[in-house]
């Protein structure tokens, strides 16, 4: 895209698709969630084959930074007690001699491995199901991710290894793909996405942060990921996608490549579908293992922290394979 072309509002190209609203009832705040109804659940149990367990969550707190979206603060863990304290004698006379640590932590609630709300961005003053953008005041009264942390993530989850389908270690800076690219992976893999999976796709970015200078990293920050088209925001819709998780800060291209337009799917996707965001898994580890057992669904399991009228939630999604 040219630098002096000007960038057009994201409703130009997201407003004339598919929306959910009102499919499942005025007061709804999970959205596609929907799709994983019990009788899903206990099927996509199946998936279970070996016990493998995988968790797919960040460490929190590196003393060497964790990747976060620039502009936010990175967590700060501190002590607020340790054996330093009972040594100087200023420690808590607990009866019996008892001896503790404790500690806390600040952080962005969207500062590591996390879900969205599904009110966390918005245009023309609506956020997910048509509620009014002034909702968010002050926190999310509607479609927090307090909702989504109530209800749980369950159900078949299917990895799409981008980053080995290219023959990478890691996808480029700005490298996009579409959802035939995914279905493209799918059919090397050998595994089939089916309808009301959710959607797990690595494309090696998180990985490189622990291999990758940060000034690098986030040089002109860039991300690859999926790219906006009518057709690839269809196709989330016919296939009842309820959940898009990645090891990406922002689960799609930083810009649109034709127009610059910033993150459009995330409207597209989420304000439009109310399809669950996950970011920043780290899945190394799990496409490793899928690659030498053949297998690539499992079931997949998340419960994000129950914060109240919180933009978002970390969590550590679990992969049972």
């Amino acid at each position: 895209m040219s630098e002096n072309k000007e960038v057009p509002h994201v409703r130009t190209l997201v407003d004339d698709g598919p929306k959910n609203w009102g499919k499942w009832g005025p007061d709804d705040e999970v959205g596609a969630l929907n799709y994983l109804t019990p009788e899903k659940v206990a099927a996509d149990a199946a998936c279970i084959r070996s016990g493998k367990t995988f968790t797919l969550g960040l460490p929190i707190g590196d003393p060497d930074g964790d990747p976060i979206w620039p502009g936010r603060s990175q967590p700060q863990r501190v002590n607020i007690r340790d054996r330093g304290d009972f040594l100087a004698g200023a420690g808590i006379d607990y009866p019996g001699g008892l001896e503790d640590s404790d500690d806390m932590i600040v952080m962005s609630l969207q500062g590591s491995t996390q879900y969205d709300a599904l009110g966390h961005v918005w245009y023309d003053d609506h956020i997910w199901n048509g509620y009014a953008a002034e909702t968010t005041a002050g926190g999310l009264r509607k479609a927090s991710v307090q909702a989504i942390a109530e209800r749980g993530v369950v159900g078949r989850g299917v990895l799409i290894d981008m980053a080995r389908h290219r023959n990478k270690k890691v996808l480029g800076r700005g490298e996009t793909f579409t959802h035939e690219d995914l279905l493209d992976a799918a059919d090397q893999q050998g595994v089939e996405i089916r309808k009301g999976d959710i959607l797990i796709v690595r494309t090696g970015w998180i990985g490189s942060f622990y291999y990758t200078p940060k000034e690098e990293f986030y040089r002109d920050f860039l991300e690859p990921g999926l790219t906006y088209s009518k057709e690839l925001v269809q196709w989330f819709a016919d296939m009842e996608i309820p959940n898009l998780a990645t090891d990406t800060i922002a689960n799609e291209v930083t810009f649109e490549p034709e127009t610059g337009v910033l993150l459009p799917l995330h409207n597209a996707l989420m304000r439009n579908l109310g399809i669950t965001l996950a970011e920043i898994l780290l899945l190394d580890a799990l496409a490793a293992d899928c690659a030498e057992d053949g297998q690539w669904d499992f079931f997949y399991t998340a419960g994000p922290l129950k914060i109240v009228r919180g933009t978002g939630a970390p969590v550590n999604p679990i992969a049972i394979k």
